[in-house]
């Protein structure tokens, strides 16, 4: 069982039918340390096995929702750092759902701030809500990083040329809540942002509703549609 002490970097909560994995790292705009990282992959899996989970939420606790890799707080680790980029390269990264091969729904409720590498959890989540206060860019150019994986899985649930531009403009582009939702980002923005979690919560007990089994089969065959339609991803040249 993941803990849910409060100085961990995840947190994993059960409400009814719902699980809920929380980034819990709010005074860096939840950005992912070697712990978090670390964690991701062992969370995914713990809720998806658990038979009393039917609908799995993905937030931020305190005022931000992801932001992307630590790369003051990795700088200092060395070897993680190494690790995170040669999965990049080979494309074998275990940070999200849709990497770790989660089997039942998820829904990524947005608060604040998501930027950079936190787009992956916007990418590849099932549904995705966000509350009216929510920002959304592309950091990565900015710092000389290349943006590819999270634009293109952005790609399959957007219109290209709005993904295109945040990716090249990095901080200087921001994409609100109501931007996003008209542009087919997110589906529901949620106001006041304050009621983000008791929507989300509303959402997945609507969707647990439902038999597991056609859930599961439902979201398995819509993924592998869209995966035909996805070209293969090389690796990253060094």
């Amino acid at each position: 069982m993941m803990s849910t002490e409060r100085d961990d970097p995840l947190l994993i909560e059960h409400h009814g039918p719902v699980g809920w994995l929380i980034f819990n790292r709010p005074d860096v705009g939840n950005a992912m340390d070697a712990s978090m990282l670390g964690a991701l992959e062992e969370a995914w899996r713990e809720l998806d096995r658990d038979p009393a989970v039917r609908v799995i939420v993905n937030t931020g606790a305190g005022a931000h929702f992801q932001t992307g890799l630590d790369m003051m707080a990795l700088a200092q680790d060395p070897e993680s750092l190494r690790e995170q980029s040669r999965r990049t390269k080979r494309a074998e990264l275990r940070l999200t759902a849709r990497h770790n091969e989660v089997t039942k729904p998820v829904i990524a409720a947005i608060n604040g701030t998501c930027a950079g590498g936190g787009l992956h959890f916007v990418a590849d989540a099932d549904i995705v809500i966000a509350a009216s206060d929510a920002t959304f860019l592309d950091s990565h150019v900015g710092v000389g990083q290349v943006s590819a994986y999270e634009p293109i899985g952005l790609l399959f649930k957007m219109p290209a040329e709005p993904v295109i531009r945040m990716a090249l403009l990095g901080r200087a582009e921001r994409i609100s809540a109501l931007r996003a939702h008209t542009l087919g980002m997110v589906s529901q923005v949620v106001d006041p942002p304050e009621h983000l979690r008791a929507q989300a919560q509303e959402l997945a007990e609507q969707i647990a509703q439902n038999p597991a089994a056609a859930l599961a089969a439902t979201k398995a065959a819509l993924w592998r549609a869209l995966e035909a339609r996805r070209h293969p991803i090389a690796p990253l040249q060094e």
